[in-house]
């Protein structure tokens, strides 16, 4: 008997030991099979082509980091530059949210201006209007302020394009180290 306690104990735990290498084994089968046949590797793709729980995978972070390794680089039978890869579909995705919170922004701020202009035509039209130096000081003020914002947007478009640059540049690079 072992310190673990009675002998059918040890074979139980014996039993899930060779359980879970023979899933092990499964796993890295169809991971290996999904990467030859050229398709596309993902967490539930890998779990169930094994016959296991997602939940296995998790569990053991040695095969999720493989699946994942796997995600990421091109299939075998893949000619590169052909299709698209996950990592730049991400970019573009990643590229249209940062441009539709942009375009969020510039409508906050028409929104606001209009707000304003049909507030100052409401208070024109009424004979209660603010004396003409307030109002060209006003207008400056909200002409300074679209400025600002057109100005804001523009750097915005900036940072957006050196971003891509740099990943471009670091594609480029990632690409020329791994043919060299």
């Amino acid at each position: 008997m072992s310190k673990t306690g009675s002998p059918r104990t040890d074979a139980m735990v014996r039993g899930r030991q060779a359980d879970t290498e023979r899933r092990r084994t499964r796993v890295e089968q169809s991971l290996r099979d999904l990467q030859a046949a050229g398709e596309e590797v993902s967490v539930t793709a890998v779990a169930r082509r094994a016959g296991v729980d997602r939940t296995f995978l998790y569990r053991h972070r040695d095969l999720l980091t493989q699946i994942h390794t796997a995600e990421q680089s091109p299939a075998e039978g893949a000619v590169k530059g052909a299709g698209v890869s996950r990592a730049s579909l991400m970019a573009d995705l990643a590229a249209a949210n940062e441009r539709n919170a942009r375009l969020m922004g510039r409508i906050g701020l028409l929104e606001q201006r209009l707000s304003q202009l049909m507030g100052e035509q409401t208070w024109s039209e009424s004979g209660l209007g603010a004396p003409d130096g307030v109002d060209k000081l006003q207008q400056r003020i909200v002409q300074l302020e679209q400025e600002r914002g057109d100005l804001k947007l523009k750097l915005d478009e900036a940072v957006e394009d050196l971003d891509a640059a740099r990943s471009t540049n670091r594609e480029l690079t990632r690409a020329l180290n791994q043919a060299g």
